[in-house]
């Protein structure tokens, strides 16, 4: 095999007509092992290879695709390096989109490599068609390219070459194409300033961020949309949060919440706002983010009770958010009155609303009611039950009855929430108070998906975990349980059946 390998590689760019010899030589590469095909090929020239994508035929270009794929993934980074760079950058620049695509990725290999990035960052004209292809109108080989930038910048030398050199003229001008590509710079700026304070502050320096941050006010309101979604992930980091609010850029979200009230376009841009304090949340403290911004806390509690579908599946996504920590639980509870209607809000939304936000909306209560045993002290479990009741005066029957339904995330959402309530011992006495639902829980024969199957096995796990249950459950319950773990998720009872013919 590694001889045949060998051969057609020497001879491939002889032939006048080469599609039989490639697709023989895929279906060898694609034969063995890559180790042994990087033993294989390295040493051997690959420009014979490379020189068939410089065609019009379709079928040809895909093959060597294919194969160059293969091949280059089993060569070592610094080989490439060292030996392809001429080679990929012609793909770089190629027309087809799946060999720039396949070319820029081996660029990202090789930029991750301690020793082999030296080779590109020696390079700037390399680099600079790098940048360019972030300004290409196909997705995928912009995306390769960003991520190829973004690992280069992982080092001082990648930085300076990046921000510090005549690359960063580069970047400018592809981001002055147009509002898309520009969104593509700040993409790649924001996951530079994620890595560190240092790589943060190169790109602050650049202009970039603060270009960046003055887009979160502009009259564009879409472009306003994609900015604030923009910063929200800036702030995923530790030192970009602190650096927005040095800005003052929570502030200044905090009061375009404010001013939305009159602004009648804000349903483009308001589910951002609303969507970066809840990141900060759960990220830092709901209380502290809740306390300073209450802006923040009363706009989603609106959004809850507002008729249109993306508010309110924004408002119930944050409430989950909020809701599945302990101080965010807090937080809540709060607010008394104000939450608890939008617990009967959330309650007419899992009955009535369509399917999509029924499932949301069961998913937040699951993360509201979700208490582990390691948090629960008497007033926790006072605060997840005097929840459930709030939702329906007949909660178990409601989610029972979704529990039941031929819709699989209805059926699933509805047995994740009695999952969240299992290790909480008011739960497992609602559980064995209502008729019928301990047989409910270990009858195999609801729910057939295995979503479903799973779903219903993390129920009867919880409850057997839990060092409640066999007291509230009492011994023969408890039993069953047992036995329904240790059959596994997937048992099937088997059944013999006789079949009598009878003559006619």
């Amino acid at each position: 095999m590694a001889a045949s390998i060998g051969s057609l590689l020497s001879e491939i760019s002889d032939f006048e007509d080469p599609i039989e010899e490639l697709q023989n030589l895929k279906t060898a590469v694609l034969a063995i092992p890559l180790n042994l095909l990087g033993e294989t090929v390295s040493g051997l020239r690959l420009e014979g290879l490379f020189s068939l994508l410089n065609t019009n035929d379709r079928e040809q270009t895909e093959l060597c695709v294919v194969i160059l794929g293969r091949i280059l993934q089993a060569l070592d980074p610094l080989y490439l390096a060292q030996n392809c760079r001429t080679e990929l950058r012609g793909g770089i620049n190629h027309s087809d989109d799946s060999v720039r695509t396949l070319a820029m990725s081996q660029i990202g290999r090789i930029v991750e490599h301690p020793e082999a990035v030296t080779e590109i960052l020696n390079n700037p004209n390399l680099l600079k068609d790098v940048i360019h292809c972030i300004g290409l109108e196909k997705m995928s080989v912009a995306k390769e390219a960003i991520g190829a930038l973004s690992k280069l910048a992982h080092t001082k030398a990648g930085l300076d070459a990046l921000f510090q050199s005549n690359l960063l003229k580069d970047l400018k001008d592809v981001m002055a194409t147009d509002d898309v590509i520009r969104y593509r710079v700040y993409e790649l700026v924001v996951d530079v300033s994620s890595v560190s304070p240092v790589s943060l502050g190169y790109c602050a320096n650049s202009g970039f961020i603060s270009q960046l941050l003055g887009e979160l006010t502009g009259d564009d309101v879409l472009v306003r949309a994609t900015a604030i979604a923009t910063v929200t992930t800036l702030a995923r980091s530790q030192h970009g949060r602190l650096y927005l609010a040095q800005q003052g850029i929570m502030d200044k979200i905090s009061n375009m919440i404010i001013g939305a009230e009159s602004d009648p376009f804000s349903s483009f841009y308001l589910p951002g706002l609303v969507k970066f304090f809840g990141n900060l949340a759960i990220m830092d403290s709901p209380q502290q983010i809740c306390e300073s911004y209450p802006a923040f806390l009363q706009k989603v509690f609106e959004m809850a009770m507002d008729q249109d579908p993306v508010m309110t599946g924004v408002a119930l996504d944050t409430l989950g958010v909020l809701g599945s920590t302990v101080e965010g639980k807090q937080v809540l509870q709060k607010t008394g009155e104000k939450f608890q209607r939008v617990l009967k809000r959330m309650s007419q939304l899992a009955r009535n609303a369509t399917t999509e936000m029924r499932v949301r909306c069961l998913e937040a209560i699951n993360l509201l009611l979700t208490l582990p045993a390691a948090q629960q002290t008497e007033d926790l479990l006072g605060l997840t039950e005097c929840w459930f009741k709030a939702l329906s005066s007949q909660a178990m029957d409601m989610f029972r009855g979704f529990s039941t339904q031929p819709f699989p995330e209805l059926h699933c959402g509805a047995l994740r929430i009695f999952t969240a309530i299992a290790c909480q011992p008011w739960g497992q006495k609602l559980m064995v108070d209502t008729p019928g639902f301990v047989e409910f829980i270990v009858d195999r024969s609801t729910g057939q998906s295995k979503e479903s199957k799973d779903a219903k096995f993390a129920l009867v796990k919880a409850l057997v975990n839990s060092t409640s249950t066999a007291e509230i459950f009492g011994n023969q319950h408890y039993l069953s349980l047992r036995v329904y773990v240790r059959e596994g998720p997937y048992y099937v009872t088997a059944v013999s059946a006789v079949m009598v013919e009878g003559a006619e």
